[in-house]
């Protein structure tokens, strides 16, 4: 982007334009051009202005300041994009259902992770063999089978209150043990 003006053309020196020449004349097609990338205006202007900071702070020795321009805001769109990527949402969309949280990034949990989620489950394992065995059968049916209180009623001819009390003594002891073997807080 250099200029010669008439009296500096002649002695073959040629004159740079000014870092607000630059900004006046690239700014507009350097948002549009970041908009396209990112999706999403208000980061698009955000990539542009950090765009400009950085060659504000090394324009003298930038040769080609529009090339420049124009890497740098790819790059800085790319890294906006694996940045966001990366981000859930604390919004709830309209319309979706609170219970359900959204679905993670990467589903697959890293191996150091998957090897702490089977010890865990291990010792729940164990911690449930610990139990009475009618406390073991309503676990199953509550959790495995998904059954309610009524139908874990209906099936083991206990009360509902006692269903309740027995799975609620039970789930307290497993919890208990899962606590201090340091599995939850």
């Amino acid at each position: 982007m250099a200029v010669a003006p008439p009296n500096e053309a002649s002695a073959g020196q040629p004159r740079r334009d000014s870092l607000e020449d630059v900004f006046l004349a690239l700014e507009s097609r350097l948002l549009g051009y970041a908009h396209r990338l990112v999706n999403n205006l208000d980061a698009a202007e955000d990539v542009v202005q950090e765009a400009f900071l950085r060659l504000h702070g090394q324009f003298e020795q930038v040769q080609d300041p529009r090339r420049w321009l124009y890497r740098t805001v790819h790059n800085l769109a790319l890294n906006h994009r694996r940045a966001a990527g990366r981000t859930i949402s604390l919004e709830q969309p309209e319309g979706s259902d609170l219970a359900s949280p959204p679905p993670p990034v990467d589903p697959q949990p890293l191996p150091d992770e998957q090897i702490a989620r089977w010890e865990n489950v291990g010792l729940v394992r164990l911690t449930l063999e610990t139990l009475d065995p009618r406390s073991r059968e309503l676990i199953r049916l509550k959790f495995q089978e998904n059954l309610s209180y009524k139908q874990i009623t209906e099936r083991t001819g206990l009360t509902t209150g006692h269903v309740g009390y027995l799975l609620h003594h039970a789930l307290k002891a497993v919890a208990g043990e899962l606590a201090r073997n340091g599995v939850i807080p």
